[in-house]
């Protein structure tokens, strides 16, 4: 098969497309004939070296990168049922790489059948950026009128995000960066889309809200109801802390990253006690084992609610294709902040 193999720690030029040796199912696993494979932010820290978050680094170079899959299963290890045999299926390999390939390995206990209304790549976006979304949407309460602003809103999450919120009738301000993206946001069906790289977009958003917002009190909404708001915050940086000042009181700000680059460098932003109780705000990460423990300890739970929201038509995600040849230029396009949606490979 043809694969990307990483030899050496480095930049995306280091990602190989090459021929290398098919792999063999196992006990309870089949092999799958990829036909879209997930790429995460994770991926370019990992490729580098670097542990980010829970993902370990890899031990053992050369290595094949990727843990988001979707395709046909077409072999079949010891003890495995007849039945997976042609079934069209999505995986997240866990913390086992091998996922930028034309074939891929994985235990039958991960594999989710695909909803026909679904392609592989959209299978791929929910089974990754799809679950994430669930588990962050588990630490709120959104309902009509909220007032709520996702500061990556062009971004895979960021877009499904937008999304539910607006599925619950409530007031969504996107934020994203440069026009293009903005443009996007608009059609996602954000109320209002700024672009955060202009740096009067606060004022923007205020003189949106209008009367709304005192910056005293909860963000008041279009039906009267007083609601608190919820920034959605994978940014951080000036641009996170620029969103937080926005929050009226009783307000949430729930990260779930801090990916900026360039002249908008994310960084994570740290409150003390008393500064939460002056403002009258929570301020929650929730990525990690606080994720996890939300959802019960299973995974799964999270992947079969993404995927039933994509099933319904409620969630669609938002993906931007590679060809698997190319994984090193959508390396570089992650990087530098140049993609919108769920960035997916297809051999």
């Amino acid at each position: 098969m043809r694969a990307i193999r990483l030899h050496a720690f480095g930049p995306a030029e280091n990602l190989v497309h090459e021929r290398t040796d098919d792999p063999v199912p196992g006990p309870g696993q089949v092999r799958i004939a990829v036909a879209a494979a997930g790429v995460h932010l994770v991926d370019t820290a990992l490729r580098e070296g670097i542990q980010l978050g829970p993902m370990p680094a890899p031990t053992t170079l050369p290595t094949i990168p990727g843990r988001e899959v979707a395709g046909t299963v077409e072999s079949l290890g010891a003890g495995v049922a007849r039945s997976w045999l042609g079934k069209r299926v999505v995986t997240h390999l866990g913390m086992v790489p091998g996922g930028y390939a034309e074939l891929a390995v994985a235990d039958t206990t991960r594999l989710h059948e695909i909803p026909e209304v679904l392609d592989e790549a959209a299978a791929v976006a929910m089974i990754g950026t799809g679950r994430t979304t669930m588990g962050i949407l588990q630490f709120t309460d959104l309902g009509a009128g909220d007032i709520v602003l996702v500061t990556a809103a062009a971004g895979g999450i960021g877009t499904l995000l937008v999304q539910y919120a607006k599925n619950v009738d409530a007031v969504v301000i996107g934020l994203a960066g440069g026009p293009a993206k903005v443009a996007r946001v608009t059609e996602n069906g954000a109320d209002l889309a700024v672009d955060y790289t202009a740096p009067d977009w606060p004022e923007r958003v205020r003189t949106y809200l209008g009367g709304m917002y005192d910056g005293t009190q909860h963000l008041s909404t279009h039906n009267g109801d007083r609601r608190a708001a919820v920034v959605f915050d994978s940014v951080g940086g000036a641009i996170g802390r620029a969103a937080v000042e926005l929050l009226g009181k009783g307000g949430k700000h729930v990260v779930f990253g801090w990916s900026g680059k360039g002249p908008h460098d994310g960084t994570p932003l740290t409150f003390t006690p008393e500064e939460l109780a002056e403002r009258g705000i929570t301020s929650e990460t929730v990525l990690g084992p606080v994720m996890l423990d939300k959802a019960g300890g299973d995974i799964r739970t999270l992947e079969d609610r993404a995927l039933a929201e994509a099933e319904a038509g409620r969630l669609r995600p938002a993906v931007q294709r590679f060809p698997l040849a190319d994984a090193a230029r959508a390396h570089r396009a992650l990087e530098t902040r140049g993609t919108m949606g769920k960035v997916v490979l297809e051999p």
